[in-house]
């Protein structure tokens, strides 16, 4: 929600929502060939397990790498989003890069917490403040009985502004919307990986049906979490854009004037910092226990257990300090981790899976035969996107460097708020 909206100018309206409900339609069934191959082979906990199961100890390894480095990677736009809130917040008093400083260091104190148990609560907390921030961009009446006088009467979202926050507010001025967009290679798969990898993390949803008390239900579960996914991506994103054309900021929650956007980030920022500690949290437990997983240490209350585990947790948050002063353009970094990560993760590994699962589709009648082929393309298609989006984002990231949307690296300028005109 945070993200999508911009992307709407450069693909279009229509194309835009075309991707979004495709990308999610086919996560979702993704997420179900997951859960069906775990159901068939309980004893995977995660998608590490199951490439053992169709790929050997190497696959294995590889497997475990991307899922490491996607979440490492997706921190770093926690951090870009906690550091934009600090910035919206404060007025900018300080470098962005203390203020990522900061953000890192609050969320390896929170990522930090052992059981995973003892803060997943925190994803509710976190869902309902961002929520509720986006709710504000859009649209905000504050009535005249306003205990705020600078706000009595006005009008702050922004389908309630006369025009948008960031385009010129006298004269004429060009909104921006279009229907279809006209963008080149490297921008369309730049959007096209954004909008994919906000439903791509279905990896994550496997430790889950080990706690469920009926498994068989794990289906239920994806349907309903990924219809409110699919429903708010759609209507949140182009209902912005709609308003605000090319003047949309990214993240989004800019995307409304200096005053409604301290606002929302006031009310977004818990959710900012939980995201962050939960990405670097899960990156950091993995390492942790195949650092420790034949060792006595890895349940024991020793120096060595406590010593190994906050190296974890404040490994993965460095480097995603130092990914998110490097790249400090919010949709880049998602972009970037939904490219070279979830590409292969959420969509070559369900190939895959099906296909070890069905071999005996290929020898089966023309429809299974069928099945048998689409899987192998959906294969390819995550191939595809996986050079194709990489390749895309690095000219979009060099690109920025040149044309001086990004600084430097470590800079202090704030270039994760920037408009998408």
């Amino acid at each position: 929600m945070l993200s999508i909206p911009s992307l709407m100018y450069e693909l279009g309206a229509f194309p835009g929502a075309v991707n979004v409900v495709g990308w999610t339609l086919l996560n979702t069934y993704c997420a179900i060939v997951q859960g069906n191959f775990r159901n068939r082979y309980p004893g995977c906990h995660s998608l590490a397990d199951m490439a053992q199961i169709v790929g050997g100890p190497i696959l294995k390894e590889l497997v475990g790498f991307l899922f490491t480095a996607s979440y490492v990677i997706v921190a770093a736009s926690g951090i870009i989003g906690v550091s934009t809130a600090f910035n919206a917040l404060s007025l900018h008093s300080i470098c962005t890069v203390w203020f990522s400083f900061i953000a890192t260091i609050i969320i390896i104190i929170c990522a930090s917490v052992r059981k995973f148990s003892h803060i997943g609560w925190l994803t509710w907390v976190g869902f309902a403040s961002v929520y509720i921030a986006v709710f504000i961009i859009v649209y905000v009446p504050v009535p005249s009985s306003s205990i705020i006088p600078k706000l009595t009467g006005s009008r702050i979202g922004v389908t309630v502004r006369d025009r948008p926050a960031a385009a010129p507010q006298t004269g004429d001025f060009d909104l921006g919307y279009r229907a279809i967009g006209n963008p080149n290679f490297t921008t369309g798969i730049t959007a096209v990986s954004t909008i994919f990898v906000s439903s791509a993390a279905t990896s994550a949803f496997l430790p889950v049906i080990s706690e469920m008390r009926k498994p068989k239900d794990y289906p239920k579960a994806v349907y309903m979490s990924m219809s409110l996914v699919t429903a708010s991506y759609l209507t949140f994103s182009l209902v912005i854009y709609a308003w605000c054309g090319k003047w949309i900021a990214s993240p989004s929650l800019g995307s409304a004037g200096t005053t409604v956007k301290r606002v929302a980030y006031g009310i977004a920022l818990p959710g900012l910092i939980i995201s962050g500690c939960l990405y670097v949290h899960v990156a950091a437990k993995y390492v942790f226990v195949r650092i420790l997983r034949n060792s006595r240490h890895l349940q024991a209350n020793t120096v060595v257990h406590w010593g190994t585990w906050l190296s974890c947790t404040i490994g993965m948050a460095a480097i995603s300090f130092i990914l998110a002063c490097a790249i400090p353009i919010f949709n880049y970094v998602l972009a970037l981790v939904g490219a070279l990560c979830f590409a292969p993760l959420g969509l070559c590994m369900p190939g895959w899976l099906w296909i070890y699962s069905h071999g005996e589709y290929l020898k089966g009648n023309v429809f299974r035969k069928a099945m048998y082929g689409l899987h192998i393309l959906l294969i390819l298609l995550g191939l595809f996107l996986t050079v194709g989006g990489t390749y895309g984002v690095i000219v979009q990231i060099n690109e920025a460097y040149r044309d001086g949307q990004i600084s430097s690296a470590f800079s202090c300028a704030d270039n994760s708020g920037s408009t998408s005109s």
